[in-house]
């Protein structure tokens, strides 16, 4: 057995046994892992706890073996302490959507450096005080769906993949609309798209997910997320 480094972005941790927990890293090298985190919820080692909150950005040293038995982590580093995601209502709940759709989206053993990469670079500009916020959520579901290989290649193809129309003919020309101006300025995009037409094309976007990645199961931070959204 080897020690290795890497970087990994934490999904979601679960408890296990009395003090301990298994967290899912989607690490830049080696893909998406379950590792075992032996005493992180006891009274001495509270802080640990931070290191393995969704979306955090870590520094790993790791124990590297085959099969697929649960690994362990020799050595954690923060890359980034965050100013904002944790403190900020609205980033928070993105944050807890991203790790969301990157849990649902990524497969164990999953590697995939381009998207690890642009996953970092998100979670940053996430936490930078000048972000557009309103349009995130959207920009970042669209961004994704390249790396996860179903992205359409417009957005009226968008459209006819979806193969259902729930608003009117004048409603889905304002949200083709819309998502070409994702498409075009991706996270500088500043558009005044009403809230009505945001949290339509979220819906959208939702159900295009499901669809491609075939989840029969209700998404557990969009109710927070559509609140944020009207």
């Amino acid at each position: 057995m080897r020690l290795k480094k890497t970087k990994g972005i934490v999904l979601s941790y679960i408890k296990y046994s009395e003090t301990s927990i298994i967290v899912r890293i989607f690490t830049r090298e080696f893909g998406l892992k379950a590792y075992i985190i032996n005493g992180a919820r006891s009274k001495s080692a509270k802080s640990k706890m931070a290191f393995y909150q969704p979306l955090t950005l870590l520094d790993l040293v790791i124990y590297d073996k085959e099969g697929g038995s649960l690994s362990r982590i020799s050595e954690a580093k923060l890359i980034l302490p965050f100013q904002l995601i944790p403190f900020d209502f609205l980033r928070s709940g993105i944050a807890m959507f991203m790790a969301e759709v990157m849990g649902r989206s990524v497969f164990e053993g999953y590697q995939n450096e381009e998207f690890f990469d642009f996953l970092e670079s998100s979670i940053r500009l996430l936490d930078e005080k000048e972000t557009v916020l309103v349009h995130f959520p959207l920009v970042f579901l669209w961004e994704s769906s390249k790396y996860l290989g179903f992205a359409p290649e417009d957005s009226e193809s968008f459209f006819i993949e979806l193969k259902q129309y729930p608003q009117g003919p004048d409603v889905m020309e304002e949200e083709k609309d819309y998502l070409k101006s994702i498409i075009a300025q991706s996270f500088l995009c500043n558009d005044s798209a009403p809230s009505k037409i945001r949290r339509n094309m979220l819906d959208h976007f939702l159900l295009f997910y499901g669809n491609h990645l075939d989840l029969a199961y209700d998404w557990k931070s969009v109710k927070v997320l559509r609140q944020m959204m009207s």
